[in-house]
């Protein structure tokens, strides 16, 4: 019976997550004039791809699409570059002040200098509208950076030793040895840098006011929160074409933007359990 309650918990929560996905999916390949009649729809009986077509009518999300990957790709590989660097030094154990630095990272998890200063610095260093502003001022993250140096720690103190003994530097060691051994927690990391990445807005919102640098969340927030959904362009599908209605846009724009996180995470998933755990045994 226990076993029972057990998996009947884990089917509704699992369900919970489930069933609104496919609520999505299916409202934007559901025909407008059945997605307005039934309102919620899991299995869609007439299908049409009008959404995709009407928002991919202009460059507007497809180049927004590629601002978005753009910053995700360049942004990840930037964060762990920045967060390898200042993990090494930090996982020593002989160096000077090890533990002043990492009380300082802590104290940054705790407080930040707030928006309107962090506005100033972005200001003054140049980077408005620019697609720099969403990369620059996050590039290390402090809980990313304990982890890291929690998986620097654990790897075995001979192999720097031998790899000094033959002459290798600190730059060779970290980039020869350490970081191709640490693919787990590198995985794991550039899956949060990536996801968080992609899903912010905000920062765009703050720092860019072209909307040429606009990535694809925030014209989602457009669409879905501020319910301006006429982005695509009606000429070319005629002078009798009428606009898909709003909910079928949202869906449509939300699967979009939801997709190409979808498609990395498999190729990560195999790793990210093992480097999170590994990464986070030791303080």
């Amino acid at each position: 019976m226990t076993d029972f309650i057990i998996y009947l918990l884990l089917i509704l929560i699992a369900a919970a997550c489930v069933i609104p996905f496919i609520y999505i999916l299916a409202a934007s390949i559901t025909a407008p004039e059945e997605l307005l009649k039934k309102g919620f729809i899991l299995i869609p009986t007439k299908f049409s791809l009008i959404g995709y077509q009407y928002i991919l009518s202009t460059s507007v999300i497809l180049s927004s699409l590629a601002v978005s990957i753009s910053i995700t790709v360049v942004g990840t590989l930037a964060n762990l570059f920045f967060t390898a660097l200042m993990a090494y030094p930090l996982a020593q154990r002989d160096l000077m002040g090890v533990s002043f630095f990492m009380k300082l990272v802590v104290f940054s998890m705790l407080f930040s200098g707030g928006m309107i200063p962090t506005y100033l610095v972005v200001k003054e260093t140049g980077l408005l509208d620019s697609p720099a502003a969403l990369i620059v001022p996050g590039l290390i993250s402090a809980f990313n950076l304990i982890i890291m140096r929690s998986f620097f720690q654990q790897l075995p103190d001979g192999l720097e030793e031998a790899a000094r003994i033959d002459g290798c530097s600190d730059i060779g060691i970290l980039f020869r040895i350490v970081l191709p051994l640490s693919a787990p927690v590198l995985a794991s990391l550039a899956l949060f840098y990536a996801v968080g990445h992609w899903n912010a807005y905000f920062n765009a919102i703050l720092y860019i006011n072209d909307s040429t640098y606009w990535p694809i969340q925030v014209w989602l927030r457009q669409i879905v929160i501020l319910a301006q959904g006429g982005i695509g362009d009606s000429s070319q599908f005629g002078a009798d074409f009428v606009p898909p209605p709003a909910e079928t846009i949202k869906m449509a724009v939300i699967v979009l933007s939801t997709l190409p996180i979808l498609i990395v995470y498999p190729f990560l998933q195999k790793h990210f359990a093992k480097g999170a755990l590994l990464g986070s045994v030791k303080g």
